[in-house]
């Protein structure tokens, strides 16, 4: 993945964050993971997750929380078959 697509999505998944701020707390984790799971691609999740194995990868703290409720692409594929 180029630096230039790694800087895109983290800031994608930053705005994102940044929306559900403004929602109530007991909500804005679901809302981010939610978004993430309905709107970005398989393979935008798949990056996102080798973004999030870097220690220092810029994400928005509410961007990490909502980590494990977002659908790795792997797992996706598995339910279907």
């Amino acid at each position: 993945m180029s630096h230039d697509t790694k800087t895109k999505l983290v800031y994608m998944a930053n705005q994102i964050a940044t929306f559900f701020k403004s929602q109530p707390a007991s909500e804005a984790v679901e809302g981010v993971a939610n978004h993430i799971n309905k709107f970005w691609e398989p393979r935008m999740r798949r990056q996102l997750f080798e973004i999030l194995e870097k220690e220092e990868n810029g994400l928005d703290a509410l961007v990490l929380q909502a980590a494990p409720m977002i659908r790795k692409p792997e797992a996706e594929a598995q339910q279907i078959r």
